[in-house]
């Protein structure tokens, strides 16, 4: 294995470890709490390895999150790769950011994913449900500092580079 190619594994575990919060089936009246887990990985890995964690990654997650989910296919993919996408092209100025300030980064950057998704389903003649989005919006943001924190953690434990 390359010396600049370590952890990938560890990478693809926190997508997958993302995935699985996401699936964990909440109650009705906590399901608009729920955070967007797979887009917070998405963006962690995007602002801190641009060059390797891009599009790609982004599109490939929203097709699991499309699969999990039962959603129309290529909705979430579609939604994540914009993301990825905005992440990469924004890492320099928003890893300069305190993570509190990061937060109100990725509370627009989850609110552009839910604009997409919203999108989508108007399009494809399915009523979005806009009831939850500013609140699980609001909960990636404030659980942003602690997976910054549990990822950056993870990454420079086991040399992710």
């Amino acid at each position: 294995m390359k010396q600049g190619q370590q952890g990938g594994w560890y990478i693809f575990l926190s997508f997958l470890a993302g995935l699985l919060l996401t699936s964990i089936p909440l109650p009705g009246w906590l399901e608009v709490l729920r955070p967007e887990w797979m887009v917070m990985a998405l963006i962690y890995w995007c602002l801190a390895l641009p060059s390797r964690v891009s599009v790609g990654y982004g599109w490939i997650a929203g097709l699991f999150l499309d699969v999990a989910r039962d959603s129309l296919l290529g909705q979430h993919a579609l939604a994540m790769s914009v993301v990825a996408y905005l992440t990469i092209t924004l890492h320099q100025r928003i890893r300069n950011f305190p993570v509190g300030q990061q937060a109100g980064v990725v509370f627009g950057l989850v609110a552009a994913y839910f604009f997409i998704i919203a999108w989508v389903m108007g399009i494809s003649d399915h009523a979005p449900n806009f009831s939850g989005i500013l609140m699980a919006s609001i909960m990636t943001a404030v659980l942003w500092p602690p997976v910054f924190h549990a990822l950056r953690f993870l990454r420079r434990h086991f040399h992710i580079r």
